[in-house]
């Protein structure tokens, strides 16, 4: 079964891929389909998007001839995936009450 939370959950999550460090298109579809079912062409879209906003920036690569395009967060990439960070926080927190019944450190 499968949750369906919206774009501002793909975007947290492409956001904490690099975090860690950044990317390449492959690598981050990859990553990310390790939680949520997501093709490369859903996330370019994505990218672009966060990159208009001011979220990533990006630079080009040279690798086996030809130039790999990899995106990193900006300062306010890094602000708005603590932001989303301490949302889910909040979030989870509530779903995992009304779940497990209890106050659950909410």
């Amino acid at each position: 079964m499968g949750f369906q939370l919206g774009s501002a959950l793909l975007d947290a999550c492409v956001l904490a891929v690099l975090d860690d460090q950044d990317a390449y298109g492959y690598v981050l579809t990859q990553s990310v389909k390790q939680v949520m079912d997501i093709s490369e062409s859903t996330l370019y879209p994505v990218l672009r998007r966060l990159q208009k906003d001011g979220l990533l920036s990006t630079y080009d690569q040279p690798f086996s001839g030809r130039l790999r395009r990899y995106y990193a967060l900006t300062a306010a990439g890094h602000e708005k995936l603590n932001e989303y960070r301490r949302e889910w926080k909040e979030y989870t927190d509530k779903v995992d009450s009304l779940l497990y019944g209890g106050n659950q450190n909410v």
